[in-house]
């Protein structure tokens, strides 16, 4: 499927779209609701479907864009299979986030926002979790981890390495 002349050079499925255009498109205020179904679909939004909705919604480029970069919650790159999201609250921040932050990529050698070359992890540090108590605290997809210390925050990592070497999911 071609939304547009523009997108003869889509990377993207945009047929994986039909089913959102035909709940949301005609709907009005839906874009941010598309938007999160895109992410969904793609695990990020890639240029090719932002144009896409772009011209299947009839809403300006720029405002879909703008949108988009306006939430934190959306991405424009890939993300690994494994999402590291670290906090950076206040609690988080006092009781060493920094410090893990800085072991966290010196061992997957990358940095906030970034994703591994061999695409198994991200990190992206945000503002925070609501688990104080347990802070300094990360959430690897679904699951959460407390009281960290830069050691302890390197070893789970290395967990999940070798039980992906094993050929099993970590979590």
């Amino acid at each position: 499927m071609d939304c547009c002349p523009e997108c003869q050079n889509n990377k993207s499925d945009l047929s994986l779209l039909e089913p959102v255009f035909a709940e949301l498109a005609n709907e009005k205020g839906s874009l941010i609701a598309i938007l999160q179904q895109a992410q969904e679909i793609y695990g990020y939004l890639p240029t090719d479907v932002l144009r896409c909705i772009a011209d299947r919604t009839g809403i300006k480029p720029a405002k879909v864009y703008g949108t988009a970069t306006f939430y934190t919650q959306f991405r424009f790159k890939p993300v690994g299979k494994y999402l590291i999201m670290l906090c950076q609250g206040t609690a988080c921040h006092v009781n060493g986030a920094d410090m893990v932050l800085d072991a966290i990529s010196t061992e997957l050698g990358i940095g906030d926002g970034d994703t591994t070359d061999d695409g198994l992890f991200s990190i992206k540090c945000v503002a925070c979790l609501g688990c104080c108590s347990l802070s300094p605290v990360m959430m690897i997809n679904e699951e959460t981890y407390g009281t960290l210390t830069p050691t302890k925050a390197v070893q789970i990592l290395r967990d999940i390495k070798e039980s992906e070497a094993n050929g099993g999911a970590a979590q």
